[in-house]
């Protein structure tokens, strides 16, 4: 049955009463003019503000919003729109403001209506510019990236960086602010629940913080992980991510995941396994990092696996500095060079991560007071810059900060919050 346009305008006047209302944390990204746009990313990182950011940009430059289009479909008025409701959306925009202008389409959690890909295809072909969000990277299947063709830019939502995490907290530093007893601490402060609860932009807004991501996950792992792949074997699943989560710094194989599942009395065929892992890695709760110094083959079976958020991650660990130390390292790498270009490289030493375009080196270390820690972490990098002599190396660790002179090789020591203020 075809989708009542009296309810498609409701949605959509309601949306647009939403972003009229709605304070934006203006994210660190520069929209194209040109540019269409899929933003994909876990529930809740900020990709309807991201589009949200782009319509207020437009409002401000003076547009109406007889040439704005806003469409969620996480609207439950909606949850059974169909293929063939899709150019009702059109129809509904243009019987109310006429056809003079084509609009600028926005498309929020497009990811459940069968072939959407083909429809904003359609709208760019046609001359209109398009704005699209999704939640699972099911989306970037290689049938709809052929569909998108070269028309869309393909963007990556992550949670707040710590920069923009301060600015939500309404906290704007001075210059100097590392040498002020009072705003340094209200840093440090701040800094603490971004390490502990991650940086969801909705984190910010509760106090029970973990009780939010917690209700978060729940959220991802029954539907963007269980129903949308009908998985009924839920046990073998909970250890799979339990797992993962544990073991967030090492390399783990298909085939030692399979070892541990059989441990638990949770058999499963390998295929099956595998399948459960990038159910995972497409619900975007956890981003795999390869060894990029291997084989092909070893890249792609023995990988480590960071969670999309500390706040997720922490909902499994009990002694998690170490760990949430290193998941936020990776994060914010993935941010910024995209998690394609972040890899470890695992030889004699292992580094814990490896930007071969930016030519940097970086072992994470909560502390490195421990003598035995020290040496073992600076040979394992020198040991690399061996190999690779063009190579920045970097320590990143909780709070200490000092350079290190080896053989006249540099090893700069960086505190996290310093480190993540610079990147």
């Amino acid at each position: 049955m075809a989708i009542n346009k009296n309810i498609l305008r409701q949605c959509i006047v309601d949306k647009r009463e939403e972003v009229e209302n709605v304070d934006v944390i203006e994210r660190q990204f520069e929209f194209e003019d040109n540019g269409n746009y899929v933003f994909v990313g876990v529930r809740h990182v900020g990709k309807s503000f991201m589009m949200y950011q782009r319509i207020k940009q437009l409002l401000k430059r003076g547009y109406k919003w007889d040439r704005i289009l806003l469409v969620s479909f996480e609207d439950e008025r909606l949850a059974e729109f169909s293929t063939e409701d899709l150019n009702t959306i059109l129809e509904v925009h243009y019987e109310k403001y006429g056809t003079d202008n084509k609009p600028f389409i926005f498309l929020d959690e497009i990811q459940n209506v069968n072939h959407w890909d083909k429809f904003v295809r359609r709208l760019v072909d046609g001359g209109y510019k398009v704005c699209v969000t999704g939640s699972n990277a099911k989306m970037l299947s290689q049938d709809v990236a052929t569909t998108l063709g070269g028309r869309f830019f393909i963007v990556d939502v992550y949670p707040f960086t710590f920069q923009e995490f301060l600015v939500a907290n309404k906290l704007k530093l001075t210059d100097d602010w590392q040498f002020s007893t009072i705003e340094k601490s209200k840093v440090q402060k701040l800094f603490n629940e971004y390490f502990k609860f991650g940086g969801l932009p909705e984190v910010v807004n509760y106090k029970a913080k973990r009780s939010f991501v917690l209700s978060l996950y729940q959220k991802i792992y029954l539907s963007d992980i269980c129903l949308r792949n009908q998985i009924r074997n839920f046990k073998a699943l909970d250890i799979l991510i339990k797992k993962l989560a544990e073991c967030v710094k090492q390399p783990l194989s298909a085939y030692r995941l399979l070892n541990i599942l059989k441990s638990t009395n949770n058999k499963v065929a390998i295929s099956t396994l595998t399948d459960y892992i990038q159910n995972v890695i497409d619900s975007w709760l956890v981003v795999p990092v390869s060894n990029g110094i291997s084989n092909l083959t070893e890249r792609e079976t023995n990988r480590k696996y960071y969670f999309i958020d500390n706040g997720l991650l922490n909902l499994f660990l009990y002694d998690s500095d170490s760990s949430l130390l290193e998941n936020l390292v990776a994060i914010t790498l993935f941010r910024k060079y995209g998690c394609q270009n972040v890899y470890y490289a695992k030889f004699d030493s292992e580094i814990d991560f490896i930007l071969f375009d930016e030519k940097i080196a970086i072992q994470v270390s909560y502390s490195i007071q421990d003598e035995q820690t020290k040496k073992r972490e600076i040979k394992a990098l020198l040991d690399f810059k061996n190999h690779h002599k063009d190579f920045d190396l970097q320590i990143i660790t909780f709070d200490e900060k000092l350079s290190i002179k080896e053989n006249d090789i540099e090893i700069k020591v960086i505190p996290i919050i310093e480190w993540l203020l610079e990147n």
